[in-house]
């Protein structure tokens, strides 16, 4: 998750106050700030690509891919954070009272990083499922030609799928990713 920013606690109101003037990102959980680290080349590659193939496959649907900059409230008052890349499905809808902070989160992306992996597949990956409009969460390798996909299935239950070399990420907006694609030249890069 990072490093404790700072030794004291904030509110949120405070929080996001602070946040806009860092020129660092920091996550939020319940009071505690977390510094976020940057990215090795391929991973931040992957977090570019990942959203190029976003916003070419959501393009005539009522979509907006948004980037890593993106604050996202994973549950207001309680938690922010930052995804690698996010859809935002029927409009961007903020959360009230602040003009930077993404309420309405469809698709969430993150690419996996060794000091983040435990993190992305637990304590964060818990938060994202939680927020109601979320329908795909996509988990993407740095070592290999690898995406996971959690989808939410129309029960509210969480599908698991692997998609590797060859095949296409099936959003639930009905968007396609091919898989190929968001690695093409990614293995020249140093993973860090």
């Amino acid at each position: 998750m990072g490093n404790a920013a700072t030794s004291q606690r904030m509110g949120a109101a405070e929080y996001l106050e602070w946040e806009r003037a860092q020129l660092a990102k920091h996550e939020y959980n319940l009071g505690e700030i977390f510094a976020m680290a940057g990215g090795s080349p391929r991973h931040n590659f992957l977090s570019n690509a990942v959203g190029a193939e976003l916003r070419a496959a959501v393009r005539g649907k009522p979509c907006h891919v948004l980037s890593p900059d993106q604050r996202i409230s994973a549950k207001q008052g309680e938690r922010y954070v930052y995804a690698d890349a996010v859809v935002a499905r029927g409009g961007v809808r903020l959360e009230p009272g602040a003009s930077d902070v993404l309420a309405n989160p469809s698709v969430v992306v993150e690419v996996l990083s060794p000091s983040t992996e435990a993190y992305d597949r637990g304590e964060k990956w818990d938060a994202y499922r939680r927020i109601p409009s979320l329908t795909d969460y996509l988990l993407v390798s740095q070592l290999s030609v690898r995406v996971e996909h959690y989808r939410r299935e129309a029960d509210g239950a969480w599908r698991y799928r692997v998609i590797e070399a060859g095949g296409a990420i099936a959003l639930s907006n009905g968007a396609a990713l091919p898989v190929d694609a968001i690695y093409e030249g990614a293995f020249e890069l140093d993973a860090g």
